[in-house]
């Protein structure tokens, strides 16, 4: 099994999310919730048009951390 990061922005009337390490494979939501299934939906997608092209399934190379600052005064 291979983990995909995905990235989920805050836009100004939903969310977004996308995929890094498979460029073109976006989705939107209304919520974390839906927009996780979307994406998910999104990548079984991406794969299978790729699989169905005869292209290779890209590894998932892109690591994901936080950096912790302090707060503002």
């Amino acid at each position: 099994m291979k983990k995909y990061a995905i990235v989920i922005e805050h836009r100004e009337n939903n969310l977004s999310a996308y995929a890094p390490d498979l460029p073109g494979c976006i989705s939107t939501g209304k919520t974390v919730d839906e927009v996780e299934r979307n994406i998910r939906e999104a990548i079984e997608l991406y794969m299978e048009g790729l699989r169905e092209d005869g292209e290779p399934i890209p590894e998932p190379l892109t690591a994901v951390a936080y950096v912790e600052l302090p707060d503002a005064a």
